[in-house]
């Protein structure tokens, strides 16, 4: 990459990263965000409404298709600074929905009813719609069966959709259909965060698509690094939440942070966020590059496995580095703590993106 191109992302990220504070103020109060605990849907529809105004549903849409045609790494970037500010907007899995819209309508994969495709896209992308994809069969997979007539789990925002995407198998290959949210088979379940899963049982539809089967592969990769982002930005936020603690609470006449016992955990805390960092990054930069599709999944797998270790690690720790006030629901740090909790086995865990990392990396070179 040139001096020119790299000065260039470096101010894309930059750009990207201001536009988060229109939403998620660094530092800011969490006041919004404790409101719409154990609210349905569990996000604000205003936002999302202003989220699209900032091109941020089409963010990674090519820009043949109405989005922005950005990269990952600027997304990551973005769920970053969301993830700092507990954002509960569903961007992540409205993102999910883009990807393989777009990339339906780019690999012109429609068939007779297939019209939907492109409205839907549309209507996602300036905030009207939200279609949110009905894929998970069981818990902690990322294998899509397209069972015909199974529940499918674990939608977050799935009361705010307004249509569900359901991969369906026939004939061996994995078709799309388009069910609108009105009227569906759902039900509702509240996660430990103050948020809600949806199970959805599908039922009729138009059929969009046929054989996603690699299209959807690819869209649930770059979910897994949407969301290994913002446990990167949960993470960061609660280490430092924790560090100004450690900087002004007193005890035995001290600043608890001159303890050199609390010193060293404190810096392992910065190392497992500044590891992660660098292995999203990475993972980022390599999906941009184009390389290889093995090659781009264990660098996925790879940053997911340590977002998802880590973030449990560093919120956890956290949680003991307060004491008692850490525990309780007045204090901030515990909703990371509870955010991380939902999220981390989100598009797979630690122990199944180890897993997949094992399964991709020894056939690198056979690309």
């Amino acid at each position: 990459m040139s001096d020119a191109m790299s000065d260039d992302r470096a101010e894309s990220l930059r750009m990207i990263r201001d536009s988060a504070a229109a939403i998620a103020p660094p530092g800011g109060a969490l006041t919004r965000i404790r409101d719409l605990r154990f609210t349905s849907p569990g996000f604000d529809r205003t936002v999302w409404q202003e989220m699209a105004a900032l091109g941020w549903t089409g963010l990674t849409v090519p820009e043949a298709e109405g989005g922005s045609g950005l990269g990952l790494s600027e997304f990551c970037a973005l769920l970053e600074e969301l993830g700092a500010g507990l954002v509960p907007e569903p961007l992540i899995h409205a993102a999910l929905s883009t990807t393989l819209l777009a990339g339906v309508l780019a690999e012109s994969k429609t068939i007779t009813g297939g019209g939907m495709a492109g409205e839907v896209l549309a209507a996602m992308l300036d905030g009207s719609a939200l279609a949110l994809t009905a894929w998970q069969e069981k818990p902690n997979s990322l294998d899509v069966p397209g069972t015909p007539g199974a529940a499918r789990l674990f939608i977050p925002g799935a009361a705010g959709a307004t249509h569900f995407l359901v991969p369906v198998s026939e004939n061996g290959k994995l078709a799309l259909y388009m069910q609108d949210a009105a009227g569906a088979d759902l039900t509702l379940e509240p996660t430990q965060d103050g948020g809600e899963y949806g199970t959805l049982r599908p039922a009729g539809g138009t059929r969009i698509a046929d054989d996603i089967g690699s299209l959807i592969e690819k869209a649930l990769d770059d979910a897994s690094l949407a969301t290994a982002a913002y446990l990167l930005g949960v993470m960061d936020r609660a280490f430092a939440i924790t560090l100004d603690y450690l900087k002004t609470r007193q005890q035995f006449g001290k600043i608890i942070g001159t303890f050199q016992s609390l010193q060293h955990r404190a810096a392992d805390l910065k190392i497992q966020v500044s590891l992660t960092r660098a292995s999203v990054e990475a993972a980022a930069a390599t999906a941009d590059a184009g390389v290889a599709p093995k090659a781009r999944r264990a660098a996925i797998a790879r940053a997911k496995h340590r977002a998802s270790d880590a973030v449990m690690l560093v919120t956890r720790q956290a949680i003991q580095l307060h004491g008692g006030v850490g525990y309780t629901d007045e204090h901030d740090i515990g909703l990371y703590l509870r955010k991380a909790m939902v999220m981390a086995n989100q598009f797979g865990g630690a122990a199944l993106q180890r897993k997949r990392f094992m399964a991709a990396a020894p056939s690198i070179n056979e690309d």
